[in-house]
């Protein structure tokens, strides 16, 4: 969307301010924790853009709850997988041999969308270690949550989300839908049955640039908008500008979806002719 129909579809004036007055309005405030999936364009023209969504976050939660955000780099994975685009195939391995090392600083997100870009470019922000499924997180819980995302279990057991899981957060989704729900992933890798595939990433291992392999647990967000329809508990709905924004409570939601993925095993694939 051009600029110009970002104008002429905002019927009123936004800012940083609106956006606090509605945030309050949806039962945010000091103190919180927040899990944030957001489309900046849902939200309409706003004076500043993306840094007033951030600074409007981080002004009403305050220092004292803590603002997180999915900063995943799924670019920094094997190339065999690669589909939108796709590589030549005699570029795999060179790709694995030369491909920057995750840095937390530098490595860009891939698909996060302009709110959690900068986001990260704030200098309180803290990011979690895993190459490929990492978070972003400011506030009073960052340092505890993002300190360590083991390699096999990026979403799973001592993850940033099984941390999460044991304080009161909200997930706030700004002009997005649950297939979005990071936490979601969770549930996932909470499954006795799941299955993993093979994947790798580049990272530091004693300061020395190293191609990784190991074994990534297969995950299917098309499945969580089916999920969230079947789950009983609250889901707020309102607005933050002119997104439609969807509010839920993380621990009762996750462990839901743990169950539900138990009594609703996903289909096995059908073997290609």
């Amino acid at each position: 969307m051009s600029e110009l129909l970002s104008i002429l579809n905002t019927p009123e004036f936004q800012s940083k301010h609106t956006l606090k007055k509605q945030l309050q309005t949806l039962g945010f405030g000091a103190g919180d924790y927040v899990m944030v999936h957001s489309s900046l364009k849902s939200i309409g023209w706003i004076a500043g853009g993306a840094q007033a969504v951030v600074e409007a976050l981080l002004e009403t939660i305050t220092a004292e709850g803590t603002l997180v955000m999915p900063s995943q780099s799924t670019d920094n994975s094997d190339p065999v997988y690669w589909m939108n685009p796709p590589v030549p195939e005699n570029w795999h391995q060179p790709i694995r041999e030369n491909l920057p090392a995750f840095d937390p600083f530098l490595s860009e997100m891939r698909g996060m969308g302009k709110i959690a870009e900068c986001f990260h470019r704030h200098p309180g922000t803290i990011r979690s270690p895993h190459p490929s499924h990492s978070f972003i997180a400011w506030g009073s819980k960052a340092s505890e949550w993002m300190r360590e995302q083991p390699l096999e279990e990026s979403f799973g057991a001592g993850s940033p989300l099984e941390k999460m899981m044991e304080a009161p957060v909200k997930i706030l989704l700004i002009g997005t839908g649950f297939d979005s729900c990071t936490a979601l992933h969770y549930a996932e890798f909470m499954q006795e049955n799941r299955t993993t595939s093979p994947q790798g990433a580049a990272l530091l291992e004693n300061g020395t640039r190293v191609w990784r392999s190991y074994n990534c647990v297969d995950m299917d967000s098309d499945r969580f908008p089916e999920l969230v329809k079947d789950y009983p508990g609250t889901i707020q709905e309102g607005t933050l500008g002119q997104a439609s924004v969807k509010i839920a409570d993380m621990q009762p939601l996750i462990e839901f979806g743990i169950q539900w993925l138990r009594e609703h095993p996903a289909p096995p694939e059908t073997p290609q002719a």
